[in-house]
């Protein structure tokens, strides 16, 4: 085969990585662009704010915790955007110390969640939180896609 059928070929065929994964570039979505009951989004995001929901120390505060961390349970409400929108971001434990206000941040593998009728952005132990240099965009704060309500409505077929 010539070099050049080769290269055609290792052009088509993703690189195999580890046991056969084949891992794709991530596809960044806007803000603007995120519905209720959908997940693996990847978003380039700026932190507008950061408000503490629950601050929780166990009482069981034993070195024979079941899981690491959890003596101390940290949820916080974080209003994150883009130049398309914003969104209200659920930050737990670990993820709180990430999303302060100011910083921007790249979410990979995100997942809306729907809580009292309105969208929320979140990260699962799937996913990732990552500070990045600040981004150039300015956050269209004026589209909050967590203030619209939706209403679950059974479809007779």
């Amino acid at each position: 085969m010539s070099t050049a059928a080769e290269a055609e070929i290792a052009i088509k065929q993703p690189e195999q990585v580890g046991r056969g994964v084949v891992k794709r570039k991530p596809v960044f979505v806007k803000v603007g662009d995120l519905k209720p009951g959908t997940n693996g989004h990847t978003l380039a995001v700026k932190v507008l704010s950061a408000t503490t929901v629950l601050d929780k120390k166990s009482r069981y505060t034993s070195s024979y915790t079941s899981r690491p961390g959890a003596a101390h349970t940290r949820i916080s409400e974080c209003l994150i955007g883009d130049e398309t929108g914003t969104v209200l971001f659920t930050a737990r434990n670990d993820q709180v110390d990430l999303m302060k206000p100011e910083t921007t941040v790249i979410i990979r593998n995100a997942k809306i969640d729907m809580f009292k009728g309105s969208m929320r952005l979140a990260v699962d132990k799937w996913g990732r939180i990552e500070v990045t240099e600040p981004a150039s965009f300015t956050v269209k704060e004026d589209n909050n896609l967590s203030l619209i309500e939706y209403e679950l409505v059974n479809v007779e077929e």
